[in-house]
């Protein structure tokens, strides 16, 4: 956007610094003349002759004319020199913002000194371009990860066609089956992607839901899931009050259950789901029997294509998007998302999302 040129701010601090020392200089001449020289008189006797006050008064002026001259040229280099330096943290600040703006976004200012405006402001920047690094390292493992899974399905589909193609005595059944199942996955990687970046974009209506019916809601789809799979859910809690999008929370919900159900142990393994309101906050805390998993592997469920190396993999397992939808939801709705692993095994998950108040939903 071009914009018309215009005097610099170091320019025009020079000029303010000038003008307030040349304000400042008149107004003291100012007062000698008033309380001093104007109440001489006329004549006055003095050591070694007469002092004509006429005399006085135009070597005064002579004076007065030549100071200000001289704060005129000191103001001006010494203004000149003071907002060069007072403007020296900016130009830094600018030439990390150059730098940034062409995509090196490794730089950092670490103004040093004591805190005040522009260290805030450094350190400000400093801190957003670490956010932003990291955001965009993330953005790139996930275009990577997406590539390489929409690929998969796609490589299979074609190498399925070939083999039918090239045997045509090949069973026609048996392909339309593999072909369905490939085709159903990526459908389903498709619609997670879709979902995942919904979240993202917080392009959702925001009405007041209760987390525990949400969480009952999602149960009840998924029990008859769980007891084919020899699992027990357990539901219990109270009233969970919150303002979001009753489709996205349900689909959190959801994916918490679903993952709590799959990442089981193979019989006899119990889920627990429980909602309520403590702390300002409305809480949904999904807990599950399973393997052990370590911290570092627990760290790393909530990334996209994530599913853990020690963790159970099978046709119910899904794309690997359950957690990473689960977080951007619950960062969408401004709540925050504890995963950690249980003493005996498997995962405990807390969701905690702001409480809404009657006066939230008028």
């Amino acid at each position: 956007m071009g914009r018309a040129p215009g005097l610099s701010v170091r320019l025009k601090l020079t000029l303010s610094y000038t003008g307030f020392l040349m304000v400042a200089g008149t107004l003291l001449l100012g007062v000698v003349w008033v309380f001093v020289l104007r109440h001489l008189p006329a004549y006055a006797d003095v050591p070694g002759g007469i002092l004509v006050r006429s005399f006085l008064v135009r070597g005064f002026l002579e004076a007065a004319a030549a100071a200000l001259v001289f704060l005129l040229a000191f103001g001006l280099g010494g203004g000149w020199l003071l907002a060069g330096r007072m403007l020296a943290p900016l130009g830094r600040i600018t030439d990390a913002t150059r730098l940034a703006a062409d995509g090196s976004l490794a730089h950092r200012i670490r103004l040093a000194g004591p805190s005040d405006e522009f260290r805030e402001l450094a350190d400000a920047f400093d801190s957003m371009l670490a956010r932003l690094e990291a955001q965009v390292a993330e953005q790139q493992r996930f275009a990577a990860n997406a590539s390489h899974e929409l690929r998969t399905p796609l490589a299979v589909t074609k190498t399925l066609l070939e083999v039918a193609r090239n045997d045509r005595d090949h069973d026609s059944g048996e392909l339309v089956d593999r072909l369905h199942h490939v085709n159903a996955r990526a459908i389903d990687l498709t619609e997670a992607l879709l979902l995942l970046s919904r979240a993202d974009q917080r392009s959702f209506t925001r009405d007041h839901v209760d987390l525990s019916l949400i969480a009952e809601e999602a149960t009840e789809t998924l029990l008859p899931f769980a007891e084919g799979s020899g699992l027990t859910i357990h539901i219990s809690g109270d009233a969970a009050p919150t303002i979001g999008s009753y489709a996205l929370l349900l689909q959190m919900a959801t994916n918490l259950v679903h993952n709590a159900i799959v990442h089981n142990v193979p019989e006899q393994g119990d889920v627990w789901v429980t909602a309520g309101a403590a702390a300002e906050a409305a809480v949904l805390t999904v807990e599950n029997t399973g393997q052990k998993l370590s911290p570092q592997l627990v760290s790393t469920l909530v990334e996209p294509f994530q599913r853990g190396a020690e963790r159970i993999r099978g046709h119910q397992t899904g794309v690997g998007l359950g957690l990473a939808i689960v977080k951007s939801i619950v960062q969408a709705h401004d709540g925050t998302l504890d995963v950690t692993s249980r003493a005996d095994g498997g995962l405990r998950v807390v969701v905690r999302l702001p409480i809404a108040r009657p006066r939230d939903h008028a």
